[in-house]
């Protein structure tokens, strides 16, 4: 019957009631044992603190620097889009459907390769040595903003 149904033994813990006297089995310090910061009622830690040692992020050297204001760029060679095949204006879109990028950043144009058909590239940037080609090819560079 449902009446007769209950945990099996030791299913079922008492809660512990703490700060309610000795007659609770947690009296005096409520668990807390005696004086330090386990005591206190702000106890949290940091979660770098190794308990008064020299902790691990202060003994690691530092070195260099993360410059915040550096443009990651995807690159797409010439020689990329001359193997691809593509001719006329060559615009991201028009990258990313050919498989050139993955990824969702700005584009850059790099010089490693050679251009025969004179290419109108639309992209957020080129490299020196890629213009001179382009245009040595007859095309030109249109700068995306």
């Amino acid at each position: 019957m449902l009446i007769n149904l209950h945990p099996a033994k030791g299913a079922r813990h008492r809660r512990k009631r703490i700060g309610c006297g000795p007659g609770s089995g947690h009296g005096k310090t409520s668990t807390r044992g005696h004086k330090g910061a386990g005591q206190r009622k702000g106890k949290e830690y940091d979660a770098r603190f190794e308990g008064g040692q020299m902790p691990l992020y202060r003994k690691i050297p530092k070195r260099g620097f993360t410059n915040y204001t550096r443009v990651a760029y995807e690159v797409v060679n010439l020689g990329d889009i001359s193997r691809v095949k593509l001719t006329g204006t060559i615009n991201i879109e028009l990258l990313k459907k050919s498989g050139l990028l993955k990824k969702a950043l700005p584009v850059k144009i790099l010089g490693n390769g050679e251009v025969t058909a004179p290419l109108t590239i639309q992209a957020h940037a080129i490299s020196e040595s890629a213009m001179k080609k382009l245009e040595a090819a007859g095309g030109k560079f249109e700068k995306v903003i």
